[in-house]
């Protein structure tokens, strides 16, 4: 069997020499372009920045809130990083300049057209694995939320934007996605 070449495995340096403005996410050693988001992707990015940040800060929370472009480096090794939209992190201690080193203990996810099969199969089974306590991925397109609790039995909702979505890691907190 032939050794891979260097173009067919990456490493997070490799992430980090791609050119201003180049983003990029890194799985298993292998480099996934992102396109810019469009204007539906951040008015629903920064509705989420807002209302999960004053949440926090009126309740005098120690979690942090990081929106995109944020790296989180899920596994202890140098083939996997990840920007998800949004990463609340509670555990502060996994926090450093170049970003999270561990699990976030929330991520959500907004779809785009072309980076469904990563939000829906690669990252809920990376996220899983690496002990993030609850994911969500929204769909604009579907106007679909769906919320993953990965904390005891593993559970899945469904909601509809414009439905209360209640929050896993904050009892008694919900979110109304609406476009």
């Amino acid at each position: 069997m032939d050794a891979l070449r260097k173009e067919d495995f990456y490493t997070i340096e490799d992430i980090y020499a791609l050119p201003d403005g180049v983003r990029a996410e890194l799985v298993d050693g292998k480099i996934y372009y992102m396109a810019s988001p469009g204007r539906t992707h951040q008015k629903l990015l920064q509705s989420f920045s807002k209302t999960i940040g004053n949440y926090i800060d009126s309740h005098n929370g120690g979690c942090e809130i990081y929106p995109a472009p944020f790296a989180v480096f899920l596994e202890k090794n140098d083939t996997t990083y990840f920007e998800p939209d949004i990463s609340v992190i509670c555990d502060t201690s996994k926090l450093d300049e170049k970003g999270c080193h561990g699990a976030p203990d929330w991520i959500i996810e907004i779809v785009s057209p072309g980076n469904k099969a990563m939000d829906y199969f690669t990252k809920l089974m990376k996220y899983q694995a690496a002990g993030v306590r609850e994911y969500w991925i929204v769909d604009p397109s579907k106007e679909q939320i769906m919320a993953y609790q990965f904390e005891g039995k593993v559970m899945m909702e469904q909601y509809s934007f414009g439905e209360d979505v209640p929050v896993g890691i904050y009892e008694g907190f919900s979110i109304k996605v609406q476009l």
